[in-house]
């Protein structure tokens, strides 16, 4: 059984939630492009991207290696919400979003040497009505800067967030039931694992 684990992410909040989970792990972030192709639906877009991760990273490490990689995508009707890039941006998704509910989808993909496998989780989440005003208010905090859907459910912008339906941890970045399960079907070990 190999309990060497690599996150294929730099992201502050999957570490967090993997350490959360009592995992020993690396981080090597992959370099990969981005760009949804032709067609592509949503499910499918985060499914390709976090299997690209891990692929990425477990090409450059040994068959013993488990490496995890993740994507998560806001979704509205069948658009993939990006991170915005200016303030205009961030009022044209959020504008969206308000009073409306829209799907968060979080893929994990798991490899090891020629093996891989991947859960995609869907979440729904439902917003309040936003103001322009608290809209720019929050603009100026920077949390949107680098949030996918211009918005962060474990921060500020959770104040926009009436319900969710599904897993909280999937819309931060790393649903924490999956990632147990699949980490466990491919051997890795936690500090929480009971034998």
């Amino acid at each position: 059984m190999s309990n060497t684990l690599i996150l294929a992410s730099q992201s502050p909040r999957r570490k967090e939630l993997l350490q959360q989970l009592g995992y020993v792990f690396t981080c090597s972030p992959a370099n990969i492009d981005e760009s949804v192709r032709l067609a592509e639906k949503p499910a499918q877009y985060v499914a390709r991207l976090s299997l690209e991760k891990a692929q990425a990273i477990g090409q450059k490490n040994s068959e013993e290696v488990v490496v995890l990689g993740s994507d998560t995508s806001v979704v509205f009707g069948q658009h993939i919400l990006g991170k915005p890039e200016s303030l205009s941006d961030c009022l044209a998704i959020l504008n969206m979003l308000s009073g409306n509910s829209h799907q968060v989808i979080t893929a994990i993909a798991a490899v090891q040497g020629e093996r891989s496998e991947v859960v995609i989780v869907s979440t729904e989440v439902d917003f309040k009505m936003l103001s322009e005003k608290e809209i720019t208010r929050y603009w100026q905090t920077g949390e949107p800067q680098d949030k996918a859907g211009a918005y962060g459910i474990q921060g500020i912008g959770g104040q926009f967030v009436k319900q969710i339906r599904g897993s909280y941890s999937a819309v931060v970045g790393l649903p924490l039931y999956e990632t147990a399960q699949l980490l466990s079907a491919f051997g890795v070990k936690s500090s929480m694992t009971t034998d």
